[in-house]
């Protein structure tokens, strides 16, 4: 009933700049809070950033001052702007949007997931 559609991955070398980008499809109320999570291999998923339906924001403190999450609640999208890139910010990020379906039911969905590479 809910779809999240990500884009923005590739290539960027050290100190590039990318911005990812997760748009939400489907019947739905409302949505909740939404985020970013990455996966690097062989590494546990890890919460990157998240931005409540009001737009109140959190960060890893790895990522503090160089990404900047953002939503577009009429277009049902979230951002993720990546500033400074490091080697070990390489990983495959996935949005998640918890996602009011109805007066009593919500759920957590999750974006197919994007790649980000960042090397020289």
């Amino acid at each position: 009933q809910v779809q999240l559609v990500e884009s923005g991955g590739g290539l960027v070398q050290p100190g590039g700049s990318l911005t990812l980008s997760c748009a939400a499809s489907g019947r739905f109320l409302s949505i909740n809070a939404m985020g970013w999570y990455r996966q690097a291999p062989g590494k546990q998923r890890e919460l990157v950033a998240s931005i409540s339906s009001g737009g109140n924001t959190n960060y890893a403190d790895s990522v503090k001052g160089r990404f900047t999450i953002s939503r577009d609640n009429a277009k049902n999208t979230v951002y993720l702007q990546m500033n400074s890139l490091k080697p070990e910010d390489t990983a495959v990020y996935y949005c998640n949007a918890n996602v009011r379906l109805n007066w009593n039911n919500w759920n957590d969905f999750w974006g197919q997931g994007t790649q980000v590479t960042v090397s020289s």
